[in-house]
């Protein structure tokens, strides 16, 4: 997603989204998915870390740089106030196919749903024309982030055969029917599970995988070092409603759920490229 990374020599990348409170003096100018975050089953959401006005989106390889545009920011921007922010790393970070990959906390390696090639990020996450939204939104996307809390001591207790059942897929990425993690597992040949299990994650969340989610993953782990420590899950699609929620919603009874918690995040909307978009909401 463009504003994601960086332009080589550029020290901080940012990106902005814009929540659905931004746009309460202006309704008609707000994109038609875009509200508060809803609470979904097992969530426990703290309102102090959710939502907001907007959201900035700050990404670099030094802290020290991170800290000093995040000042800047505000000290220019001084009728903003800070609702909640949090750091978060990606590692083992790397592109490997065409794909963002990085190990989360919980040891799995993760982003091999994401699509391999730009046309197909494109298709996944960016508004088109003819989707019903405002005009200055076309080329834009809409943003998930959840802060989902991770029970780790409880999680390493098992053993790594239980973990990779309940994933549904082994530490590295391969499938547990065998198939090679570059190819897509035959779930209808397993209508019982015996391979991997009907509650297991990726089961749920992309039961048919030659028919992949429509959306685009690039998460960053975050630990505060006072055993709260997980996963910044961040996704970009075109439709609310056919990617994140879809997939939240087919998560409910996951086995996963007894070592997760969300407690907070929020939905916004990235504007497409460009100044057009400013104009088109600063104009009187």
């Amino acid at each position: 997603m463009k504003g994601v990374g960086r332009a080589r020599g550029e020290r901080v990348g940012v990106s902005m989204g814009l929540g659905s409170s931004f746009f309460s003096e202006a309704p008609a100018l707000r994109p038609r998915h875009l509200k508060p975050m809803p609470s979904f089953f097992g969530d426990l959401l703290d309102e102090s870390q959710t939502h907001g006005d907007a959201l900035v989106y700050l990404e670099s390889d030094s802290a020290a740089d991170l800290g000093d545009a995040a000042r800047r920011i505000l000290s220019v921007m001084p009728a903003w106030r800070q609702r909640w922010s949090i750091a978060g790393f990606r590692k083992e970070n790397r592109t490997q196919g065409g794909k963002w990959l990085a190990r989360n906390p919980f040891h799995f390696t993760e982003g091999f749903g994401n699509p391999d090639t730009e046309r197909e990020v494109v298709d996944r996450a960016v508004v088109v024309p003819g989707q019903g939204e405002p005009v200055w939104a076309e080329g834009g996307s809409y943003q998930v982030i959840r802060i989902v809390r991770f029970a780790t001591d409880l999680w390493d207790r098992d053993s790594v055969d239980e973990q990779e059942r309940i994933i549904g897929r082994r530490r590295e990425g391969r499938w547990l029917d065998g198939a090679p993690r570059k190819e897509q597992p035959n779930f209808a040949a397993d209508p019982h599970g015996k391979a991997t299990p009907l509650d297991s994650h990726v089961r749920l969340a992309a039961p048919d995988r030659r028919n992949p989610p429509p959306l685009v993953r690039r998460s960053y782990s975050y630990d505060r070092d006072d055993g709260d420590s997980g996963l910044i899950f961040s996704c970009f699609q075109r439709d609310l409603v056919q990617g994140f929620e879809t997939v939240q919603r087919r998560l409910e009874g996951e086995s996963l759920a007894k070592y997760v918690l969300t407690t907070g995040g929020g939905y916004f909307f990235v504007p497409p490229p460009g100044d057009g978009w400013t104009e088109a909401l600063l104009r009187p």
